[in-house]
């Protein structure tokens, strides 16, 4: 592909990407019962997505599917988180029973959709808006300059067998933004130079993220998990960056005290 026919989808890419910002600010920013609802949707259409990959001929498994996995999202506002963690993985195992094929990955990773989609919901309740974009900024910055980094600059493939077009020159300069974000945050909170380091490390658990959702289209034999957004493919081409960023921060909120204060 040449370097014109590269940048042929930015327009579409871009106006989609101005859309999917719009909604998720607004979410982000009301917090509460708004946001919680909108996560509820984006997990069953994730794991909508994922059921219709793994088994194309059971959609009306993948409809209950989604449904549970939406609605075990939502009832984390009425019940303890302790009590919504079995319903969270209830898909998986309702896949595992099912589903012929890809039984296995459906149940792992719609876990970790539903874990990372309350995870969210967490951070925002408990950290509020500045860190819940924090978040999403070091995810939408590590995407936005690996693709250009590696459409301009171009060079050695990360992964080709199973992502063909991630380079270790758009992987790095995920790294970079994602740390310009981390100082960016540093500078204007109380959190301390740690962050920068976090930031760098949610950037590899997005990428990582990124390339296990190419590897589970490639086992499907699908390029896109669905034609949800034009551009973009599904949400779950859009969201699999944050669905590594936001598990790792999960942990991280148990390893160390978040936001990292001054050393």
């Amino acid at each position: 592909m040449t370097k014109s026919g590269s940048f042929e989808d930015l327009a579409t890419r871009l106006g989609s990407g101005l859309a999917m910002l719009v909604v998720g600010l607004g979410g982000v920013w009301l917090g509460g019962y708004p946001f919680l609802a909108l996560i509820a949707v984006i997990v069953a259409l994730m794991v909508w997505e994922l059921a219709r990959m793994c088994a194309p001929e059971d959609a009306q498994g993948a409809l209950m599917l989604a449904a549970i996995a939406g609605g075990a999202v939502a009832a984390s506002c009425v019940i303890p988180i302790g009590f919504a963690l079995p319903l969270l993985l209830m898909p998986g195992m309702i896949g595992l029973g099912r589903f012929d094929q890809q039984r296995r990955v459906f149940a792992v990773y719609s876990a970790l959709i539903g874990v990372a989609g309350l995870g969210l919901w967490v951070l925002r309740e408990d950290f509020g808006f500045v860190w819940m974009l924090w978040l999403a900024l070091v995810v939408v910055a590590t995407d936005v300059f690996g693709y250009f980094a590696g459409r301009v600059i171009g060079g050695p493939k990360f992964w080709p067998k199973v992502s063909p077009k991630k380079t270790w020159s758009g992987t790095v300069a995920g790294w970079i933004a994602a740390a310009i974000v981390g100082w960016i945050f540093m500078a204007n909170t109380v959190a301390g130079s740690e962050l920068i380091g976090i930031s760098i490390a949610l950037s590899m658990a997005s990428q990582m993220g990124d390339v296990s959702e190419s590897a589970v289209k490639r086992r499907a034999g699908v390029k896109d998990s669905s034609s949800l957004i034009p551009g973009h493919g599904g949400l779950l081409d859009r969201f699999d960056g944050m669905l590594g960023a936001s598990v790792l921060l999960l942990l991280v909120e148990q390893i160390i005290d978040f936001p990292p204060l001054p050393l």
